[in-house]
């Protein structure tokens, strides 16, 4: 959804409701548990090393917990949850070139285990009034073999609506910047407790 003046929270959480009744705008649900993407979308992977060991590791789950992830300028994150848990709906709103987008996002799945390694990891699928199609995983990881603690963002998406169409090269650089402020806003969440 475009809008030329940002939505009330009132309109978001109208947005949000109306979209949890609807499917899923890709087939391959789930594809990202095991870095795996359906054909014709655009895979995206990075990844930053937090730090090392157990204290770190749980900081950066009580982060991915808070979606904190999503700690920045141009971007909020709505939900009607605090903990990420699946089948919840999520809005995320974007300014960006004058007008605000409004996307929504539905939790797949909530994965935490400790074998083969420590992690959570938490995904989102997109729905139909979204700019893109495909499903993103936010993960945090801790590697016995070296102690370290990494932040894992794995998506794959093509574009679901025209205009996103149009502006891709935009839409591409933007995810970029995403990635790269996602990443750092998990960086300073440890930065933040370490002090």
């Amino acid at each position: 959804m475009y809008l030329f003046k940002k939505p009330s929270t009132q309109q978001i959480n109208e947005f949000i409701a109306s979209q949890a009744r609807l499917d899923f705008t890709y087939s391959m649900v789930g594809a990202t548990k095991h870095e795996d993407s359906p054909p014709g979308f655009v895979v995206d992977h990075n990844r930053v090393c937090l730090g090392t060991g157990k204290a770190t590791f749980e900081v950066a789950k009580q982060a991915l917990s808070e979606w904190l992830q999503f700690r920045f300028d141009w971007i909020e994150l709505h939900r009607l949850d605090v903990i990420p848990e699946p089948d919840q709906t999520v809005g995320v709103l974007a300014h960006a070139l004058g007008l605000w987008v409004l996307n929504a996002c539905r939790v797949v799945y909530v994965i935490e285990e400790a074998e083969p390694v420590h992690r959570l990891a938490v995904a989102y699928g997109t729905l139909p009034e979204h700019a893109e199609s495909g499903e993103e995983r936010f993960q945090v990881e801790w590697h016995s073999e070296d102690d370290s603690v990494w932040y894992d963002i794995f998506a794959f998406s093509r574009p679901n609506q025209l205009f996103t169409k149009f502006a891709y090269p935009y839409v591409r650089r933007k995810q970029k910047q995403f990635a790269r402020e996602s990443k750092q806003a998990m960086k300073d969440a440890i930065a933040k407790v370490q002090k």
